[in-house]
């Protein structure tokens, strides 16, 4: 049974091993490379991209309390699932809560859009405006690349 448990250990290894080398790096969940989504090939200038990352750092800064309260709501919410005795009323509340949160950060990345609209050209609009726009949740950002978030300037 050992050697049974020991040679099954092995493969679970390498067939981890095996999908790491296959990922490679820079993959995962996560925008790609880029100025907030816009991708490492925009035609941006210097000013835009710093414009465009003091934007997403005000962004961050804004939103690091709301963040820590989805967090939160959500640790919350497992609990009540894996809880036999929440009552239902209990999770929907939580949900409903969550789903407020998750709104006004929404809500926030609007506005950052908005603002960043301002930055760009009437051409780049038009060249980003194919892809939805630009920002985390849409577009060229989207995909993989490094980390989580909205991506920074490069």
């Amino acid at each position: 049974m050992k050697k049974v448990f020991a040679v099954f250990a092995m493969a679970l290894v390498l067939a981890g091993a095996t999908y790491v080398y296959a990922v490679g790096p820079g993959s995962g969940p996560g925008p790609r490379e880029g100025c907030m989504g816009f991708g490492k090939g925009a035609s941006l200038t210097e000013e835009q991209r710093t414009q465009l990352q003091e934007l997403r750092q005000k962004l961050h800064d804004e939103t690091a309390k709301l963040r820590e309260q989805i967090w939160a709501k959500r640790q919350e919410l497992r609990t009540l699932w894996s809880d036999s005795k929440s009552g239902a009323d209990a999770i929907m509340k939580m949900e409903k809560e969550l789903s407020e949160l998750e709104n006004q950060m929404r809500e926030k990345a609007v506005q950052m859009k908005l603002e960043a609209r301002n930055i760009l050209t009437p051409e780049q609009l038009a060249e980003f405006g194919k892809f939805g726009g630009p920002g985390p949740e849409r577009g060229p950002g989207m995909g993989h690349g490094r980390g989580r978030g909205c991506g920074g300037c490069n």
